[in-house]
């Protein structure tokens, strides 16, 4: 079954539209989900996952997208459900897309504001709730010896390299942190070392020359009596 959908401006990573849901907008998977398709979104803007076609694996569901003139076109789905029929479904929001003007898409600068399109994905997903319809069993028996050439990942893969990235693109601090000397332990003590080490030594000194000075003097004192 289609669970959940989401149509996005690829370039700046912002959700259009989400049509119905067979989730619970309250429970608290609605939210988990939506999050995930979220940062699926964000990924594809940013061109960390393919700009074309991919299923993502999570848990005992599916990702699915697919990418058109700068739109993401992305669904959740049970992981049995027919793939070529999710991709169908994708193909039918895309097309029905078009129809809408790419002026006013290109204006909207809130999430989930093109609530005109929401309607448009409920009447196609209502389409794609029964695989054994005979319009989507012919979908299915349609050239069934073309197989579907789409990359499969797993999202935990997908967010494993995410955080891998966001270290790297922190360089300063991790130069820094290796930069610190070993002897201090840490970036705080060594800076508070640097400023006061030449202070106490410069102290130091000039305490041992004037005892020396002194116990000098109080020899010389001696001498003469």
């Amino acid at each position: 079954m289609v669970k959940l959908t989401i149509v996005g401006r690829l370039s700046d990573g912002l959700c259009l539209a989400k049509g119905p849901s067979s989730l619970n907008e309250e429970h608290e998977n609605f939210s988990f989900y939506k999050r995930q398709g979220e940062f699926i979104l964000r990924e594809i803007s940013r061109g960390a996952l393919p700009p074309s076609k991919m299923t993502i694996r999570a848990d005992h569901h599916c990702f699915n997208y697919m990418v058109e003139n700068g739109i993401a076109f992305i669904t959740l789905c049970d992981s049995s459900y027919p793939r070529k029929l999710a991709f169908h479904y994708l193909q039918d929001l895309q097309k029905e897309f078009e129809n809408f003007d790419s002026s006013l898409i290109k204006k909207v600068t809130r999430p989930y504001c093109l609530v005109k399109f929401d309607g448009v994905i409920g009447n196609i997903r209502k389409q794609y709730i029964d695989t054994r319809t005979q319009a989507n069993l012919s979908k299915l028996n349609a050239n069934r010896k073309q197989d579907l050439d789409i990359a499969t990942e797993n999202l935990s893969e997908i967010i494993e390299r995410w955080r891998y990235s966001e270290i790297l693109e922190r360089p300063s601090t991790s130069v820094y942190i290796q930069a610190v000397s070993p002897i201090w332990c840490s970036p705080r003590l060594e800076v508070i070392a640097m400023k006061w080490t030449p202070i106490t030594v410069t102290i130091f000194v000039v305490t041992v020359v004037l005892w020396a000075t002194i116990i000098h003097a109080d020899d010389n004192f001696m001498i003469l009596n």
